[in-house]
């Protein structure tokens, strides 16, 4: 029987409205010294259109052309670019390893890096901000710091980022994985995904396995001198990636990873994410809920998918509870029959139905 069209039966395929544009301009924008952290970007649509500014997700991930089809390239200014350490921005992880490209980068740096490349863009006005994931994260930071720079918020599987979010993801049963694999004995992701969290729970000893993320990050944290480190290093990163990749479809992908697989992209992806994770996302505990009455004027528009097993609904329930509690109902709230990928095909049409949406500036 050929399952072929089940196994893609979540994803985007040609439910897009706009074509895949290309960029009017690229650049590389320097924002820092020693190290020389230095951004990549793109520009698409409009060059005199509204202005929107994309936040991409993990920390860790990359901004691609796709990503700009969610916008109507007749009215809006896209701006696409990929965050300290990420994507084609320099230094990397892989390229100039952990030691450099973690340097001075932290969530208040990628915030005062959204306004640098503000500034060099010559955008002026408020703009429109559209994160996903850890995109959501920043671009919800980014308002409660610079509300006065946003026109609305527009924001896919909202990441709070917590530490019991953290633990629903990385930590469930691993700690008793080699004795009972299969137990129910914590919340955790990996109840949908068995197959895909052996694969992560095994590049740690079983003595090991009741820090999970803790464990991993001593992996990352070394600095291996010969080949066989290296190979492990890899190896960790690639399944950190890999999880992660694989979850992120309520229908996963069977026998390509994609670029969660590519050894460059993974040492990049997994090492930024446990840097960042690590430090509780260089944020105060509970720094959004507790800083919402600073945006409770913006619209806000959020789209979560409701079999999300990265960024689970409740984190979105937490968020709208929040801002309930200052008057400030979110403008749309869609919750919908997906996982956590903005490529998932109803995702897709709810983003762009919301863009379509929005008041002219």
């Amino acid at each position: 029987m050929d399952f072929s069209r089940l196994q893609a039966a979540s994803k985007v395929t040609d439910e897009w409205k706009y074509p895949q544009g290309r960029p009017n301009r690229t650049g590389m924008l320097p924002v820092d010294q020693a190290p020389d952290h230095t951004l990549s970007w793109e520009e698409y649509g409009n060059p005199d259109g509204e202005p929107v500014m994309f936040l991409h997700g993990g920390p860790g991930g990359a901004c691609a052309p796709v990503m700009s089809r969610f916008f109507d390239p007749g009215r809006y200014r896209v701006i696409l670019f990929d965050q300290r350490g990420c994507g084609k921005s320099t230094p990397t992880v892989a390229s100039h390893g952990a030691a450099v490209a973690l340097v001075r980068n932290d969530t208040d740096h990628l915030v005062a890096d959204i306004n640098r490349l503000r500034d060099a863009l010559g955008i002026r006005g408020p703009m429109h901000v559209f994160g996903g994931s850890w995109g959501s994260t920043l671009a919800l930071v980014y308002a409660i710091r610079h509300p006065e720079h946003v026109a609305s918020l527009v924001l896919r599987g909202i990441f709070l980022g917590t530490r019991e979010d953290l633990l629903y993801m990385y930590q469930g049963n691993a700690a008793v994985f080699d004795r009972t694999p299969y137990a129910l004995s914590e919340p955790g992701a990996y109840v949908a995904y068995p197959d895909e969290w052996k694969a992560f729970v095994e590049v740690i000893p079983p003595e090991q396995r009741g820090d999970m993320m803790g464990a991993y990050k001593a992996i990352f944290d070394a600095r291996p001198d010969d080949d066989v480190g290296r190979r492990a290093q890899l190896r960790a990163a690639v399944a950190w990636s890999v999880w992660e990749g694989a979850i992120s479809n309520m229908v996963p992908e069977t026998g390509d990873p994609g670029k969660f697989g590519e050894a460059d992209f993974a040492l990049c992806f997994a090492q930024i994410e446990a840097h960042f994770f690590a430090r509780n996302l260089f944020l105060e505990p509970d720094y959004i809920t507790r800083n919402v009455a600073r945006i409770a004027h913006l619209p806000i528009h959020i789209v979560h998918g409701r079999f999300d097993q990265v960024c689970p609904l409740t984190q979105a329930s937490r968020l709208v509870a929040a801002l309930e509690s200052v008057g400030a109902a979110p403008a749309t709230y869609v919750r919908t029959n997906a996982g956590h990928s903005a490529m998932e095909a109803q995702t897709v049409l709810a983003l762009t139905a919301i863009m379509d949406g929005l008041p002219r500036l």
